[in-house]
């Protein structure tokens, strides 16, 4: 059953969020990166909306072009060449990968070679750039609002086609969870695993490829741009490109690692991820470098180094916090968490088949500071990025709102699947592990 606040969120995402993209990057793309200037000259009659969005450049077949290229490249690369990294790489763990069990007490296998994946796509991008010159490095900011019509028809396309699926052929039916509201089960999702085949996963592919192995390029292009415009890169670009590098190299050194975090675990396939992987994340996770294109920001030394420790020590906890997680239920608890034996609250639950498991929750290392201190250190390095482009716009900014609004609602669904859950052992542990993000405070 699906409450009025789910839907009223449902319908004003389905609605609002596709003009939240094309706000901000037409912001950029005509007003400088200034949010408020275009609805001032729409609020005293300076122009209309159809002035707007004449001057916005439209769906070209070279934009078509080069996304559809990118996709089938990314699928080339996620189907076609099984991992080899994990051969040579000591502690990377790659190749087919069991994920966690699914509601229906399924577990499905995984080919993991995203970082295989990554690797050959900036291999290959940098033997263009430095080379071959096949294609200027600018390519993706001279293309940007082009391929946003792009993004977008692959986003509802796999997103109506996840859909239909779950009603006409789903790939396990004992998975699928249908609400009965059309827009929530479109938004959220009704197949939790949809595949095509042994191995296309939908969920996979488009939660890593194509979106976040583009995000670095994305980058890159920036990067080229603000060469090309001014002459030189600014320590601030040079700054997004490596934090959000970092984090970016971390999603694919830890893509088996990811196999067991909510996305996959927990989160049907629709819309919400469909769409998202496709078009939100691409164009608003970067929003930092598209505006430092247009504002290029040369920080202070000390501005540098004091932007680049805060998001540093956030990638610390972030990656240490998963890593004693992942440690502890490798292990089953045979470990050492800073040293000692990890202390830790046993829980039971039952699957719809009716088959009983257990689990256990830590009540050690970071995870004793708080249930979600991973976010907490995610939340530092997100706005490490914002504060690269210094105060003169509120645009770079919107990354850490909005991650800060997505992860306390993460907390709080997560918490409430984990009531639902574990019932009375779940208040057991937050009796243990009183705070969700910040220690003492929240």
């Amino acid at each position: 059953e699906v409450d009025w606040f789910s839907l009223a969120s449902i319908l004003f995402l389905l609605m609002f969020a596709p003009l939240i993209v094309y706000y901000f990057i037409m912001s950029c793309d005509q007003y400088q990166c200034s949010l408020t200037d275009p609805l001032i000259d729409l609020l005293t009659g300076n122009k209309h909306l159809s002035d707007i969005w004449n001057k916005t450049p439209t769906l070209t077949y070279r934009a078509a072009s080069i996304y559809t290229l990118w996709v089938a490249f990314q699928m080339l690369l996620y189907l076609f060449i099984p991992d080899f990294c994990h051969k040579f790489l000591p502690g990377y763990v790659g190749g087919v990968q069991e994920g966690a069990v699914t509601p229906a007490g399924v577990v499905n296998k995984y080919e993991i070679n995203g970082l295989q994946a990554w690797i050959i796509t900036h291999v290959l991008w940098f033997a263009n750039a430095y080379y071959f010159h096949w294609f200027s490095p600018t390519i993706i900011f001279d293309n940007w609002i082009p391929l946003l019509w792009c993004a977008n028809v692959l986003g509802y396309a796999v997103s109506t086609f996840a859909m239909i699926k779950s009603y006409f052929f789903p790939t396990n039916a004992e998975d699928c969870k249908f609400t009965g509201n059309f827009f929530y089960d479109y938004m959220m999702g009704i197949e939790f695993n949809p595949r095509i085949g042994k191995w296309f996963d939908f969920k996979l592919f488009f939660n890593g490829r194509p979106g976040i192995v583009a995000w670095t390029l994305i980058n890159l292009s920036y990067a080229a741009k603000q060469q090309e415009l001014y002459g030189q890169v600014t320590n601030s670009m040079i700054l997004v490109n490596v934090l959000q590098g970092i984090y970016v190299l971390d999603f694919f050194w830890n893509e088996a690692w990811y196999l067991k975090t909510i996305d996959i675990c927990h989160d049907h396939f629709g819309w919400y991820l469909g769409w998202g992987d496709c078009v939100w994340l691409p164009y608003l996770y970067t929003l930092q470098g598209l505006y430092l294109v247009y504002h290029p920001v040369q920080l202070y030394t000390a501005n540098a180094i004091g932007i680049l420790m805060l998001g540093l020590i956030g990638y610390y906890i972030f990656r240490m916090t998963n890593h004693q997680k992942d440690l502890f239920r490798r292990t089953n608890g045979n470990c050492k968490i800073w040293g000692k034996k990890p202390e830790y609250i046993e829980c039971s639950y039952m699957s719809v088949d009716g088959t009983k498991y257990y689990s256990k929750l830590m009540t050690s290392g970071f995870w004793g500071w708080a249930r979600h201190f991973n976010y907490t250190g995610d939340l530092m390095g997100s706005l490490a990025y914002c504060l690269t482009c210094g105060f003169e716009h509120i645009l770079p900014y919107f990354y850490i709102v909005y991650m800060t609004i997505l992860l306390t609602h993460r907390c709080i669904r997560d918490e409430h699947r984990c009531f639902s859950k574990y019932g009375k052992d779940w208040k057991r542990y937050t009796a243990a592990v009183p705070y969700r993000l910040i220690p003492g405070i929240f």
